[in-house]
């Protein structure tokens, strides 16, 4: 039961990269050679060789001779003489007697007989009476030749075994090959290379960034005419770092370079580089820079390079040895740049305050590029772009969808005019309306309507006065954003909620600007108190909004009584000033009690003077709040009519 800001965060490109091209995940194409072999490139030496025959010996030794035991052959005449043998088969090698008279053959291979039957076997002994002693005993015997069996022997001794452990032997090197080739090759970077003329992004892909556009107009014109800035003693920067917020189109920006100069393209994430083991990060960064020096002209980005190239200043509980390594090694490989090789790096982050000093001196990224959020005429240019492949009805009008999503990053548009397209196709339409695009922004920026969620009537009517409060209290703030909507239908965690949207885009508040915001915030719980005389939860996430204003208005802002023109926010930054801040208090518990006291001091003032303000406006609160339970949505004309109608 609040309203909604725009949200900050998101990914614009939503374009798989083109897999055309030949692309290498393993650092590159295999090399081609008389040493490559189906087994991921093992060399065939006799010390497999020997492995494969002690392998096999030992499975001949475990499966193929585990035989019932002999006993002696006194032992086996005595088992005649008293009728437990039945029935004697004799070879070569041994005599075998069995219980029982039916013939059964034993199972091959592993020379277990029939659970009816008993078998005893005893070495044969040169005895001419044995085959007498048999008949006088009434023995049933027969020999066995073991010459057709001979090449069931070899399969069964020597094809199947060497079948098997090949099998197996390829199936782990296959493994061992999807992880990296091979257990020797963790120190080969995993960057994905696209091939040159195998990105079709160009610039005229990118908008809402004109400026970064024009600072990475001359790494192009660079590779693609060197000579031009050679000749005249110049030299381009080696590296290129995009700075901006998630969703801004950084790695866009990337591809797009990479695309309008026509060259090979590594691109890698700052976390590749990182693994278990302690200096394979460090080997992985010298690897992708020899691969690229070997393509040059080239372009190399490192995505999320904050995850290695954090500060190494401000590790107070200990170093990372295998982060350093990979830092150290990189600002090593960046400072052996060629300035006339065609080399160039570029990386992207969305936390450039706690990047190590050394990576940002000249001669390493000697450029960053913000790439900040869209203004009004990008954000429209970057709507035009996401919606060339869309049919639109000719009613929609991108400048005024434009002009509602203030705040709004290039992943954010693009998700608005893919949702838009979506609705329609659930209505039945065969155009996007410009409805659509209006339940689009309210879907994304305060959530799914819910439907089914049945209020109470008590709840929908403290819902509905909340709403108007907050409402109302925007109509009579000057400067405030407009009222775009107020609602009673559930979206999300909330039971309402009232957008505001603003009419252009500001890039400094006031101070009365931030008191207004806190009386907004305020007057949903105010309009509950003055209907039903005592407070609800409803309005917990609008006094942490008012709590985390007022806090910042005290400590970030200097707008406090004491400490005018003072910044008392946590920094942290020994020894330099680009330094990843330390969560700990730079100020003393008095101060500290003086901040709380001042929030609350703050917060009730502005509480107070809306209070009144409501209690003066008390019948257009039930007004208002009466047409709200009635219709459950007001627009922005509705809402203006009811004001102009009252006041």
């Amino acid at each position: 039961m609040s309203d909604f800001n725009a949200p900050e965060d998101s990914r614009w490109d939503k374009k798989k990269p083109k897999k055309d091209g030949p692309q290498f995940p393993f650092g590159g194409p295999p090399k081609q050679g008389p040493g490559n072999s189906p087994l991921g490139g093992w060399k065939f030496t006799i010390g497999y060789v020997l492995i494969l025959i002690m392998g096999m010996s030992l499975f001949n030794y475990v499966f193929l001779n585990r035989v019932n035991p002999t006993i002696d052959f006194s032992e086996f005449k005595t088992k005649i003489a008293s009728g437990e043998i039945k029935r004697v088969e004799l070879s070569d090698s041994y005599f075998t007697g069995y219980t029982t008279e039916a013939r059964t053959r034993p199972v091959p291979l592993t020379r277990r007989y029939a659970s009816q039957e008993e078998a005893f076997r005893t070495v044969p002994i040169n005895d001419e009476n044995f085959v007498k002693f048999m008949d006088e005993k009434g023995v049933a015997y027969y020999a066995v030749s073991r010459e057709g069996s001979a090449v069931l022997n070899i399969i069964f001794s020597w094809v199947l075994p060497s079948a098997f452990f090949i099998f197996i032997w390829r199936f782990f090197i296959k493994r061992l090959g999807n992880m990296n080739g091979n257990v020797l090759s963790v120190g080969q970077n995993k960057a994905v290379i696209v091939a040159e003329g195998d990105i079709a992004t160009r610039f005229k892909d990118v908008a809402g960034v004109d400026e970064a556009k024009e600072e990475l107009v001359e790494v192009v014109d660079f590779l693609k005419t060197p000579k031009k800035y050679t000749d005249i003693g110049g030299k381009i920067p080696k590296g290129v770092l995009l700075v901006g917020p998630p969703g801004t189109g950084k790695t866009l920006l990337a591809r797009a370079v990479a695309g309008e100069a026509s060259v090979s393209f590594f691109r890698m994430s700052g976390a590749d580089f990182v693994e278990m083991f302690v200096g394979v990060g460090a080997a992985r960064v010298r690897d992708l820079f020899k691969q690229a020096r070997d393509k040059a002209p080239c372009i190399i980005f490192i995505d999320e390079l904050d995850a290695i190239g954090k500060s190494r200043i401000t590790n107070m509980a200990g170093s990372n040895d295998e982060r350093e390594q990979t830092l150290n090694q990189l600002l090593v490989e960046m400072d052996g740049f060629d300035a006339t090789s065609g080399l160039i790096i570029l990386a992207a982050t969305n936390r450039p305050d706690v990047l190590d000093p050394a990576l940002l001196r000249p001669g390493r990224f000697d450029r960053q590029v913000l790439v900040d959020r869209p203004d009004l005429k990008g954000r429209e240019e970057i709507l035009k772009i996401h919606s060339r492949d869309v049919k639109l009805s000719p009613q929609v009008d991108l400048a005024v969808v434009s002009r509602i999503t203030s705040g709004f990053s290039g992943a954010d548009l693009a998700n608005i005019v893919n949702e838009a397209a979506l609705l329609a196709v659930r209505s039945g339409r065969k155009l996007v309306e410009q409805q659509d695009f209006d339940e689009a922004i309210e879907k994304t920026v305060a959530g799914l309507q819910k439907k089914t969620r049945v209020l109470k009537p008590e709840e929908r009517r403290l819902t509905a006065y909340h709403e108007t409060g907050h409402a109302l209290v925007a109509a009579l703030t000057p400067n405030a954003d407009p009222v775009q909507k107020i609602s009673i239908i559930p979206r999300g965690f909330a039971l309402g909620y009232t957008l505001q949207m603003p009419v252009e885009d500001r890039y400094t508040v006031t101070q009365s600007d931030l008191l207004g915001k806190i009386d907004i915030l305020l007057g949903g719980r105010i309009a509950e108190e003055m209907i039903t005389g005592e407070y609800s939860t409803g309005a917990a996430s609008d006094l942490t909004k008012a709590t985390d204003i007022a806090r910042k208005m005290i400590t970030d802002y200097g707008m406090s009584s004491r400490f005018k023109h003072v910044a008392l926010t946590s920094r942290g930054v020994p020894g330099g000033e680009r330094q990843e801040p330390l969560f700990q208090r730079e100020y003393s518990e008095a101060t500290q009690q003086y901040i709380d006291e001042e929030i609350a001091h703050i917060v009730e003032q502005r509480y107070a003077a809306v209070k009144a303000t409501l209690t003066e406006k008390k019948e257009l609160l039930d007004k208002v709040s009466a047409v709200l339970l009635e219709k459950e949505t007001l627009d922005e004309k509705e809402f203006k009519a009811l004001l102009e109608g009252a006041l």
